[in-house]
């Protein structure tokens, strides 16, 4: 069994104009919308994959350090974030269907259940009790991942944060992240490797990019 991990930098995001986000800071992240950011990443498997294994997975986690945090934040005020790993690429487009919509049916994120090897969906906000303190209040916390196998080369990583409109805030900070799998390279029989080493290959025909 094996604990693999990637890094995410902090990312600061500023309101300069009214609904109008972008990055004031943070190494790897990029503006999808005015209101949409993701820094994105992957797990090189080849090695394993030429070995001819399947990766199974056991466990798959987020670190962080803090809560999202605020500056002139007041009650109302709301993020999403989003922590995806998944065994084919996404294009912007469909990061942001994911967004939207997750990895159900139809919506057009180009991943479903069994493509999502983990995914989790967290909403935060400041309330009045809270909103002097600086932090967000996480206000739900939702998994949509599968775990399932993969032959695929690579694992991809997006973590996203979606800010809710309009908003009082002119800052917004996320922590930075460690995204943890734990996972073991096992043979299959040869016909099932086959079958699941051309389904990584179909997924990432159209999408996979250096």
């Amino acid at each position: 069994m094996k604990t693999l991990s990637k890094e995410f930098s902090f990312v600061a995001i500023d309101q300069n104009n009214p609904n109008v986000w972008s990055v004031e800071s943070g190494s790897g992240w990029r503006t999808l919308t005015p209101n949409n950011f993701v820094s994105d990443s992957y797990f090189d498997l080849n090695g394993m994959s030429q070995r001819e294994k399947t990766l199974f997975f056991e466990g798959a986690s987020v670190q962080e350090d803090r809560a999202p945090f605020h500056a002139s934040g007041a009650a109302g005020d709301s993020i999403i974030v989003y922590d995806l790993m998944c065994n084919t690429s996404l294009t912007d487009a469909e990061v942001l269907q994911y967004v939207a919509l997750g990895n159900f049916m139809g919506s057009g994120a180009g991943i479903g259940f069994e493509e999502t090897i983990y995914g989790r969906i967290r909403q935060y906000t400041i309330d009045l009790d809270t909103a002097a303190w600086g932090f967000f209040i996480q206000v739900s916390d939702n998994q949509i991942g599968s775990l399932e196998p993969t032959a695929s080369d690579r694992i991809y990583c997006y973590r996203i944060i979606n800010v809710g409109l309009p908003a009082t805030a002119t800052r917004i900070v996320l922590s930075s992240a460690r995204y943890l799998l734990r996972a073991e390279a096992k043979e299959e029989a040869d016909y099932e490797y086959i079958m699941r080493l051309k389904r990584s290959y179909d997924l990432q025909q159209s999408y996979d990019e250096d």
